[in-house]
C-alpha cells in the first residue's frame, strides 16, 4: 500500500460519518469545564455556522422568502458542524444599507401576535403583547427538534440588541414602540427615539412582558436535550444588569422544570468589556477581540465555556488559522456564515469554505482525543499552539508550517506521529518517535499544519 493511498484513506475517516441525535442537556464538563458535557459525562465540543434568517425569515420582499431549514441542516452536516445560534430579530424590518445592501429587509414572524385592534406604523395590525404568536413558537420547536435529530445543538437567541443601536428605523418597527402595540407600552423611557431601554430594567412593565416571553420559550423547548440559550446579540453596555437578570431568571425558572440548559451572554457592542462577560452568571460567553481572541487567542482557563464567534470579532470574517488557534487554546469556534446570501454577502461564497471545513476537521480531532484530559499547553510547543494531556496526547498547530519543537519530556515510550493538512483534509503518517525529551518535527507539506502525537507504549 503506497503512502498516498494511506493518506487518502485516513483523510476519508475525517470526512465520513453518520450523525447521531444530540444528547444532553449540556452542562459544563466537571473534569474539564472549558467544554460542555452531556448527561452521561461525555464531552461535547461545539462548532458550526450560524446565519441570520435561520428562525425569523428575513428578506427584501414582504412577506420575506421562507428560509429553507432542511437544506441548511444538510449544509451543516456536510461540514460536520454540530452547533448553531438560532437568531431572532425584534424589529419588523432591517435597513441593510450600512452593510452595503440597497434594500430594507422585512423580518417575520415575531413572538407576539399581531391581532390589533388598530394599525402599527408599518400599516399592519398592532401587536397584542398579552398574546403569543403560535407560528413563531411552533417553528422554534420544530426546528430545534429537527436539528437535534441530526446531532446539532441550538442556542436560542431570546433578544437582539444590535438593531436598535445601529439599524435605521428599528425603533419604528419594534413591538415595544407604543404606536405598535395595543397596550400602549413604551420602551423608550428617555424619549430619544431609540428605545434602548427595552434592554435595560428601566420600564418594569416591559420587563414583565419579556419574562413572560422567556417562560413561553422555556416551556416550548424545555424537554429537548440540544437546547442552549443566548440572552441577546450584541446589546449595548447599559444592558448588563438586565442581561444578568434574565440569565438568573432562566436559571431560576428551569429549576422547577425537568431539564436545565446552559445560558450564554455575548459581546456588548459597542464599547462592552470581556470582563463583564466573565463576571456574569452565564454558563458560556462569546468575547470581543480585546485580549487577542481574533489573532492570538488567550488560553481558556475553564471559568466559562467560550464560544469564540467570528460575528463578534469581524462581523463577517475570519480565516482557517483562527479556527485552529481557537481550538488549541481550549475554545469552541463558531462562524457567522452569510450562507445563501439571502441577507448579506453572496450566495454560498466559497471564500468561507476553509473556515467551514476546518471547524469540522477540528471537531473530528476533538472526537478522537480524550478531551476531558486535554488543556492548552503553549509552553510545550515552539509555535505555542498545543492542546495536550502531557505525556499522553498532543495536538500542535503550525500556523506557518515548517518546523516545530515539541516537549515530550512528560512521557517516555513510543508516540505515533500524524500530520494533518487543514487546506486539503489529508492525513500523512510519519515515523514514530520516542518520548522523554524535546523532539523536532517538520511538516511534509507546505502551508499551515497540525501535528497529532499519541503515546502507545
Amino acid at each position: 500500500m503506497t503512502s498516498m493511498v494511506i493518506v487518502m484513506m485516513l483523510g476519508s475517516v475525517l470526512t465520513d460519518a453518520v450523525a447521531q441525535p444530540a444528547s444532553g442537556p449540556l452542562r459544563a464538563c466537571a473534569e474539564n469545564p472549558r467544554y460542555f458535557g452531556d448527561a452521561d459525562g461525555n464531552v461535547v465540543y461545539l462548532t458550526g455556522s450560524h446565519t441570520w434568517s435561520n428562525l425569523v425569515d428575513i428578506g427584501p420582499t414582504d412577506p420575506p422568502p421562507a428560509f429553507r431549514f432542511v437544506p441548511y441542516l444538510d449544509f451543516l452536516e456536510q461540514y460536520h458542524h454540530n452547533f448553531i445560534r438560532m437568531w431572532t430579530w425584534e424589529p419588523v424590518t432591517w435597513d441593510t444599507r450600512r452593510q452595503g445592501r440597497d434594500a430594507t429587509q422585512t423580518a417575520a414572524p415575531q413572538p407576539w401576535a399581531r391581532t390589533g385592534p388598530g394599525k402599527a406604523l408599518d400599516g399592519k395590525p398592532k401587536f397584542d403583547l398579552s398574546k403569543f404568536n403560535p407560528v413563531y413558537f411552533d417553528r422554534l420547536r420544530s426546528r430545534v427538534v429537527a436539528a437535534g435529530e441530526r446531532g446539532i445543538y441550538v442556542s436560542i437567541m431570546l433578544f437582539e440588541g444590535w438593531a436598535l443601536q445601529h439599524a435605521e428605523g428599528a425603533w419604528e418597527g419594534h413591538p415595544f414602540n407604543p404606536a405598535n402595540n395595543v397596550q400602549g407600552l413604551d420602551g423608550d423611557a428617555n424619549g430619544d427615539g431609540k428605545g434602548l431601554e427595552v434592554h435595560e430594567l428601566a420600564v418594569p412593565a416591559i420587563t414583565e412582558r419579556q419574562e413572560a416571553y422567556v417562560r413561553k420559550v422555556v416551556d416550548t423547548v424545555n424537554d429537548l436535550d440540544n437546547v442552549l440559550y443566548e440572552i441577546s446579540n450584541e446589546n449595548h453596555p447599559a444592558s448588563t444588569q438586565w442581561q444578568y437578570h434574565i440569565i438568573n431568571y432562566i436559571h431560576d425558572y428551569e429549576k422547577g422544570k425537568p431539564k436545565q440548559h446552559p445560558v450564554g451572554m455575548t459581546f456588548q457592542f459597542k464599547g462592552g468589556s470581556n470582563q463583564t462577560l466573565f463576571d456574569s452568571p452565564a454558563d458560556w460567553i462569546s468575547p470581543n477581540p480585546e485580549g487577542g481572541y481574533r489573532d492570538d487567542p488567550p488560553a481558556a482557563d475553564g471559568s466559562k465555556v467560550i464560544l469564540n464567534d467570528t460575528d463578534h470579532l469581524w462581523g463577517i470574517g475570519g480565516n482557517q488559522a483562527w479556527v485552529w488557534k481557537s481550538f488549541l487554546r481550549g475554545m469552541n469556534p463558531i462562524f457567522m456564515d452569510p450562507y445563501d446570501g439571502g441577507v448579506l454577502d453572496s450566495a454560498f461564497n466559497p471564500e468561507w469554505d476553509p473556515i467551514r471545513r476546518s471547524m469540522g476537521y477540528a471537531r473530528r480531532f476533538a472526537e478522537r482525543m480524550n478531551l476531558k484530559e486535554m488543556s492548552p499547553h503553549g509552553e510545550l510547543a515552539s509555535t505555542e499552539y498545543c492542546l495536550a494531556n502531557p505525556g499522553v496526547e498532543y495536538l500542535v498547530y503550525l500556523p506557518e508550517g515548517g518546523e516545530v519543537t515539541v516537549d515530550l519530556s512528560g512521557g517516555a515510550g513510543q508516540f505515533t506521529v500524524e500530520w494533518f493538512n487543514p487546506s486539503t483534509g489529508e492525513v500523512a503518517p510519519a515515523n514514530e518517535v520516542t518520548g522523554g525529551a524535546k523532539r523536532e518535527f517538520t511538516a511534509p507539506f507546505g502551508g499551515d499544519a497540525a501535528l497529532y502525537l499519541t503515546r502507545h507504549g
